[in-house]
């Protein structure tokens, strides 16, 4: 069975990289920001975009850098209201052929056929960089005012029964 195709595909030929590297602008369309929030769990992602730096790493590898920008629509945990956000993204990966001699410290992905998807490590990353229970900015989570753990226990009336009848 052939895996989905990703929301935001952006392939790169390894091969077509200049030694000296080159810059890759990337823009998601509407359509892509519409699959990509339903993938990742957010309302809506109004705009996602960035630029990033490919350069040639260890012989047939790479190694990418850059900054993304997302706009998007989150739903907080404290108030279950939406609220609009602007997220900056860091990515810093690095790739190497499928099957080369890598150590456990290099931290590579893999190669897959000569081409690495720039739009799938961007949509990765975005998804990896979002905070699972987001908030707005002014907002705070407050516990219960009593969070004794006599008052929590199921027994704890039960014991205030038995004090009274001694």
């Amino acid at each position: 069975m052939k895996p989905p195709a990703p929301e935001f595909s952006r392939p790169l030929e390894v091969a077509r990289v200049p030694q000296g590297g080159s810059y890759e602008k990337l823009q998601a369309v509407a359509e892509e920001c519409a699959a990509l929030a339903k993938r990742i769990g957010v309302e809506t992602l109004r705009a996602y975009s960035g630029k990033l730096h490919v350069k040639p790493w260890r012989g047939g590898g790479l190694h990418v850098t850059g900054t993304m920008t997302a706009d998007l629509d989150r739903v907080s945990v404290v108030s279950l209201q939406s609220f609009a956000a602007t997220q900056d993204i860091e990515i810093d990966r690095y790739f190497l052929p499928s099957g080369a001699a890598s150590n456990e410290e290099d931290d590579a992905d893999p190669i897959e056929g000569g081409i690495v998807d720039l739009g799938e490590v961007a949509a990765e990353t975005l998804a990896l960089d979002l905070d699972p229970y987001p908030r707005q900015p002014d907002e705070s989570f407050e516990a219960p005012a009593d969070t004794s753990p006599e008052s929590s226990s199921p027994f704890a009336n039960l014991s205030k029964i038995l004090v009274k009848k001694s």
